[in-house]
């Protein structure tokens, strides 16, 4: 599975050569600027706001600019290998499209056209509890791509089987478990806006096609929206579970389980002695608690204390090639890109998905080969070095 994802940047070269630029930016730290001129305040302030003062979010960016890579010569990496193995599963690249709600607000096609996008280039799409589109019709949209599945944990235990057993059936073969946001965080850039989607209706689909989930309700969502959103919203917010409570998941799931917004060693040595089989090392992009500490910081000692157990994957803040370069040799097994694609979403749908993975696996490609590098595998702490050494 080596696959020349470099390529892209001779594509975009001869296009410019017959007269054809691309659509948008080919810089992902500039596609969040370009998509604020196509949405409305309230959508791109949902999407690119953070907790607080958004200092989390600053965080997770500064702590990139930490480290630098060291390039090495005459490596012979003309030829380079990105694929990996994650969970038991063979990825061309190590990126899988980290779990994103209610699509709906960026794009019509929502869900639809990131699940093609991500299917075409064989990535794992992470489907989000708070979809604007139901777990079967974004495995058809799929098809034989690799999807996942990520759970916002219900409160009513046989609703949350009931949505686990339907994301099963239709072919997610991982679930990645949101721990982080069990109660929304301040987030005064929504606030100020006075707005939250579910409040709409949006990013509801999941439940709303849940025979469970209906069964608990006085009338269907068709017929009294507010009085389904709002049973809904108090099953999945106000309670904090504890470690006692993931039995249930193995219970329901017989596939692998991943623990997403570990921040602490300590928690990531838990879930190692739970058994479950991955971690995402991930503060939610700085979504959830300002201040909180750069989720690459707490990533070295947590790939080395557990990695040897359970697959490391990381998120909170990946913009570059260069920034997957320096996630995998800080430990992570993979990295979850959030924000980007869903600006290319907002751009272009299908094809704005797909332009902003192109890019930034060309660019995961070009910078691996020109550091000196021919496999992701094979990256170590010694691939960098500490800014201003």
């Amino acid at each position: 599975m080596n696959e020349r994802f470099g390529s892209y940047q001779s594509e975009i070269y001869l296009q410019g050569y017959g007269g054809t630029s691309p659509a948008f930016t080919t810089d992902l730290t500039r596609v969040e600027a370009a998509a604020e001129k196509v949405l409305e305040p309230g959508p791109f302030s949902y999407v690119a706001g953070g907790a607080g003062s958004g200092s989390t979010a600053r965080a997770n960016r500064e702590a990139f600019d930490r480290w630098r890579i060291v390039p090495r010569m005459l490596t012979g990496a003309t030829e380079r290998d990105t694929s990996v193995t994650v969970l038991g599963e063979t990825l061309p690249a190590p990126v899988a499209l980290a779990p994103v709600g209610v699509q709906s607000i960026v794009h019509a096609d929502a869900e639809a056209a990131t699940a093609r996008a991500a299917a075409g280039l064989r990535l794992p799409m992470v489907l989000s509890t708070a979809s604007s589109t139901s777990i079967e019709e974004v495995a058809a949209e799929s098809g034989a791509g690799p999807r996942w599945f990520q759970l916002y944990w219900p409160n009513d235990p046989d609703v949350c089987g009931s949505i686990l057993a339907r994301a099963r059936a239709a072919g997610y073969s991982v679930l990645v478990v949101t721990l982080d946001t069990w109660s929304l965080g301040w987030r005064p850039c929504d606030l100020d806006n006075g707005y939250l989607p579910f409040l709409r209706g949006e990013g509801t689909a999941v439940p709303f096609s849940d025979p469970v989930f209906r069964s608990r309700l006085d009338a269907a969502p068709e017929d009294d929206l507010p009085m389904a959103v709002l049973r809904w919203i108090s099953m999945i917010t106000g309670t904090d579970r504890d470690w006692d409570a993931l039995p249930f998941l193995r219970e329901h799931w017989d596939g692998p389980i991943v623990l997403k917004g570990i921040q602490h060693v300590d928690d990531a040595r838990r879930a190692a002695r739970a058994g479950v089989d991955g971690i995402v090392v991930s503060n939610h992009g700085g979504r959830q608690v300002d201040g909180a500490v750069a989720a690459l910081d707490v990533l070295p000692e947590i790939a080395a204390a557990v990695g040897d157990r359970l697959d490391v994957l990381f998120d909170s803040g990946v913009r570059t090639g260069a920034d997957v370069v320096k996630a995998l040799a800080l430990g992570a097994k993979a990295v979850l890109l959030g924000r980007p694609w869903v600006y290319g979403l907002a751009l272009g749908g299908e094809d704005g998905v797909r332009h902003v993975l192109r890019g930034l696996l060309a660019d995961l490609d070009l910078t691996l080969g020109l550091a000196g590098h021919r496999s992701v595998t094979g990256l170590t702490p010694a691939a960098l070095t500490r800014a201003g050494r």
